[in-house]
């Protein structure tokens, strides 16, 4: 069937907290959107119920599932040549899920998958301000750190799928280096991640006596954007939380220039509403790391699509394709 006769994909954003759900049709436009909690389901076949559950009213709208052409998902870990999702840190779910099968017997509609960070990539390329590049590479800034490499116009997947693991770059070798939920000790995702940083800032606290607004919280409920409000309001520590996460992060992408020299790295997610509180430090730390033959051509931006766009429109991508 063609795009005439099922004129409409559904793409899935899953990310380690929130399950974002899009109608998409052929120009792009999302012409409807659900969600649900991600961790609400401990068991996937609960998950896969809710989230059928939750689109159907949205299918209705786009005058029933004969309309629909396929599903795309981006998700983490995710295998784009089995459908799997394999060992996720931040998911509720262990081991190897065969998500794309659930939802497509679920559905009765072809459903393809890719890692969460990829397909924010495809709709940045497509949609955003990654739009005309052919060499970029996007850092997902969420729950965890995600990346999606774009080279000659492709996505890299590598040999088995799981090509562009930036997060789990080790930046923190020493024995001090923090636990990450994959297992190892050092990796930048855990310290530049939305979780990340809320650590950050309960370790400042807990080992100075510095005055800071973030006292007025339960250490243990510090999030993210508590962290970002107190350095808007001039907290000097939360505002140290941001440069130490903005230097880690410049440092890391001055390294992974070396292999691709991209035109850009795009930052999408959660953290990058922080602003130049981020960007600022990240931009001076990205200069006085990287190669000298690198210096001056990547740009460094913010995604160009708002809240899960980009990744719900790369997702539903792949549902053209299949």
């Amino acid at each position: 069937m063609d795009k005439i006769s099922k004129p409409y994909v559904i793409g899935l954003d899953m990310g380690g907290t929130n399950s974002v759900f899009g109608i998409v049709d052929a120009r792009g436009e999302i012409i409807g959107q659900t969600a649900i909690k991600t961790q609400g389901y401990p068991d996937v076949k609960d998950y896969v119920k809710a989230g059928v559950e939750a689109l159907q009213p949205v299918i209705d709208v786009a005058g029933g599932i004969g309309k629909i052409k396929g599903m795309g998902i981006g998700a983490p870990n995710a295998n784009y040549y089995t459908g799997n999702i394999e060992y996720a840190a931040n998911l509720v779910w262990k081991g190897i899920v065969p998500m794309a099968k659930l939802f497509q017997d679920a559905l009765g509609v072809p459903v393809a998958m890719t890692n969460d960070a990829n397909a924010a990539a495809m709709g940045e390329m497509t949609y955003g301000v990654a739009r005309g590049m052919k060499n970029f590479i996007m850092i997902t800034l969420g729950t965890g750190v995600g990346s999606g490499i774009v080279i000659n116009g492709q996505v890299v997947y590598g040999c088995d799928g799981f090509a562009g693991e930036l997060g789990h770059v080790t930046m923190d070798r020493s024995e001090n280096g923090r636990l990450c939920g994959c297992g190892r000790k050092g990796c930048l995702e855990a310290y530049c991640s939305a979780t990340g940083v809320a650590r950050t800032a309960r370790e400042l606290l807990e080992k100075t006596d510095r005055p800071s607004l973030l006292r007025e919280l339960n250490p243990k409920d510090i999030t993210s954007l508590d962290v970002s409000i107190a350095a808007g309001k001039g907290d000097a520590l939360a505002k140290e939380v941001y440069e130490f996460t903005g230097k880690m992060l410049g440092e890391a992408c001055a390294d992974f220039a070396a292999f691709s020299s991209p035109e850009a790295f795009v930052f999408f997610g959660g953290l990058t509403k922080a602003g130049d509180l981020l960007m600022k430090p990240l931009k001076k730390s990205y200069e006085e790391h990287v190669l000298g033959i690198f210096k001056g051509h990547a740009k460094l931006l913010v995604s160009g699509l708002k809240g899960s766009e980009a990744a719900v429109l790369g997702a539903s991508a792949l549902g053209w394709e299949i």
